[in-house]
């Protein structure tokens, strides 16, 4: 019984099509909305969260500011009617004012949120 051997070349032009193909059915589910499971948290939802994991979870988000690029900036408080915290917000990283990193936290501030507003006066209830 004779050996079939693979031709190098068929085996070649069966790789490309191959790649193709997987190449345009990627192309379809990202065009499709579903992103490929990429899709970005909004900013909002992203600095609730963040306060939430660092305040506890009667935080509450007071004011948000865009920054440049995925960068957000604004005041928090621990719980309702508490004292404004100056944050900055990005996708994997909260550095509040009230931090160690005081140097840190200004550098950033004055990079990524050069028209950030005073805080707003504390609430009395």
């Amino acid at each position: 019984m004779a050996r079939r051997a693979i031709r190098t070349e068929r085996l070649i032009a069966v790789l490309g099509v191959a790649v193709i193909v997987l190449g345009a059915l990627a192309l379809w589910f990202i065009t499709q909305g579903t992103g490929g499971g990429f899709t970005e948290e909004p900013a909002s939802r992203r600095v609730l969260r963040q306060a939430r994991e660092q305040l506890g979870r009667t935080a509450e988000v007071q004011l948000i500011e865009p920054g440049r690029g995925r960068v957000v900036c604004g005041y928090i408080a621990a719980g309702r009617g508490g004292g404004a915290i100056g944050f900055i917000s990005r996708p994997n990283r909260m550095l509040l004012s009230e931090d160690p990193l005081n140097g840190e936290f200004s550098a950033m501030m004055d990079a990524d949120c050069p028209n950030f507003p005073e805080p707003p006066p504390a609430r009395i209830n």
